[in-house]
């Protein structure tokens, strides 16, 4: 499978460094699947679909850094996605679902609970269900699924893309893996904002990145379960270490491989 880098959103909050929203596009013999969706052409439309916390991150509103202008930059249309897989709900993540609601989506069972039928007054901002009001097609993968590797375990949602449980940025978030053609790629979502704290090197460069305290920061204040960063860094530092996987965050554009503006 062939595996595209997309930036779909730029946040540019005042207390911090401009961040991205990281997509994954896959060529699937099921049609091309993407791994989150980050923000849609609706949310830059109209701001107020974001809420009060959306708008402080003060996202650009240029539609080509959206998941659906990245489907056609391949010469593909929004219909030839059949499936998306998200690390998780949060509104920059989930926002272009709208762009393409004939795909089915993927979540864990726990994410969709917490975003619809059993959200607790501080989650209630986070998750903006007019995001997925047009998606029919939900497919919610209950408990921890079959041992994967790296002591973690995982769903096989499609052949060779496997939805890895992972909570503490939400109760139902995982980590997506991809087998592409040059290798194991995860997403890690937000398990990770700072793609040091895995030990990820420059995709240019190969030298080793820095700190990002006020990226380390924001990613404690806005952690459901805190106490569950270090394990799941821990668990990102297992699988990044080998050779043959790629570990990526979804809001370190140090990441990207190809070159964007941010």
């Amino acid at each position: 499978m062939r595996v595209h880098h997309a930036v779909a959103g730029v946040l540019r909050p005042r207390f911090a460094a401009p961040a991205v929203c990281h997509v994954l596009v896959v060529e699937h013999e099921a049609g091309l699947v993407l791994v989150d969706t980050g923000l849609g052409t609706a949310d830059l439309a109209d701001p107020r679909r974001l809420g009060p916390v959306g708008r402080m991150l003060r996202p650009d509103r240029d539609p080509s850094t959206t998941a659906l202008a990245a489907v056609l930059a391949l010469g593909h249309s929004a219909t030839d996605v059949t499936h998306v897989v998200v690390t998780h709900l949060d509104f920059d993540h989930a926002g272009g679902l709208s762009d393409f609601p004939q795909a089915v989506l993927h979540t864990t069972a726990t994410e969709w609970a917490a975003a619809t039928v059993a959200t607790h007054a501080p989650e209630r901002l986070r998750y903006r269900p007019v995001q997925w009001a047009t998606t029919s097609d939900v497919r919610r993968h209950a408990g921890p699924g079959e041992p994967w590797r790296d002591g973690l375990s995982g769903h096989e949602v499609l052949p060779g893309i496997v939805l890895v449980p992972m909570a503490g940025h939400t109760r139902g978030h995982a980590a997506v893996a991809v087998e592409g053609d040059a290798g194991l790629v995860v997403h890690a979502g937000d398990a990770a904002f700072d793609a040091s704290t895995f030990g990820a090197c420059d995709p240019g460069t190969g030298e080793v990145l820095g700190k990002l305290p006020a990226l380390r920061a924001f990613e404690t204040v806005a952690c459901r379960q805190p106490w569950r960063l270090r394990r799941n860094h821990a668990a990102l530092r297992r699988l990044d270490a080998d050779p043959a996987v790629t570990v990526v965050t979804a809001h370190d554009p140090r990441q990207l491989p190809v070159d964007a503006e941010v």
